[in-house]
């Protein structure tokens, strides 16, 4: 593919949108292309990521940093066991946090990055098995990986084709990919996704239930019916609710007193 021409414009607002026009376009064509390109690989990272026993650990340097932390969280919410591990402080203790049963995804757009290279020899001895997630298909992460997923790009968005923005993009896309196969396959569901996002809209929707915020026993405001009005009002204002029961010797409910009752 040759390089899209570049805005001749001299009118910003034009340059800008012809930019960001041309970025959507570059992106959007590399993904296309990446779908096309996933065979057998894909298929089984899945299948080792589903069976692995520990906890799939992401590292990437820069960049692709930046992108394995969101995989990460990504795969952790939905199911997958899993965190991000810098590389860099991984060859100084962090790859402590590593156990034989967990599973490295590692990504690279070159798949040369020194401080994931360095920690390739340690993590084989471990036995921790290693995908890849690279647009380098013969470098040095690609050799000692036992699968790679293919995400070269033919090039970035960046006019000048050096910051680093289609294989970031496609390496995000094959994160959400993963994530999305592996729940579909654990068969994941609003109830568990509620789970880990207890915070959320949806948690409290699905996670909170009556009993959760109900009030009981001495909590309830309740009068007898021939109690004096000062007396429910009091009553209603000492536990803080905008209603009294009331209710019979027994205390039994026979009927309700609201704030909309005395308005």
């Amino acid at each position: 593919m040759s390089p899209p021409p570049s805005p001749s414009t001299h009118d910003p607002a034009q340059r800008a949108l012809q930019l960001a026009a041309q970025t959507f376009e570059i992106e959007a064509r590399a993904l296309l292309g990446l779908a096309a390109r996933q065979g057998d690989g894909f298929p089984a990272a899945v299948a080792a990521m589903l069976g692995c026993r520990g906890r799939v650990i992401v590292m990437g340097m820069g960049k692709s940093g930046h992108v394995g932390r969101k995989i990460a969280a990504t795969l952790a919410s939905t199911g997958t066991p899993a965190f991000f591990v810098h590389p860099a402080e991984a060859s100084h203790g962090d790859l402590g946090m590593v156990t034989r049963g967990d599973l490295l995804l590692a990504l690279s757009n070159s798949g040369e990055s020194s401080e994931i290279t360095v920690l390739l020899p340690m993590l084989k001895r471990q036995g921790v098995p290693l995908i890849a997630m690279t647009g380098g298909l013969q470098s040095s992460l690609a050799r000692h990986a036992d699968l790679v997923l293919d995400c070269s790009v033919e090039r970035e968005a960046c006019p000048l084709n050096l910051a680093p923005t289609t294989s970031t993009t496609v390496q995000l896309a094959m994160g959400d990919a993963l994530a999305v196969a592996l729940l579909d396959a654990r068969g994941f569901r609003p109830e568990d996704f509620a789970r880990s996002h207890p915070g959320g809209a949806l948690g409290r929707r699905l996670l909170t239930h009556v009993r959760d915020v109900m009030r009981s026993g001495e909590q309830v405001p309740q009068v007898l019916p021939q109690v004096d009005f000062s007396s429910l009002m009091r009553e209603m204002s000492a536990k803080g609710m905008g209603a009294a029961a009331v209710v019979d010797e027994a205390g039994r409910p026979i009927g309700i007193f609201t704030d909309g009752d005395l308005r």
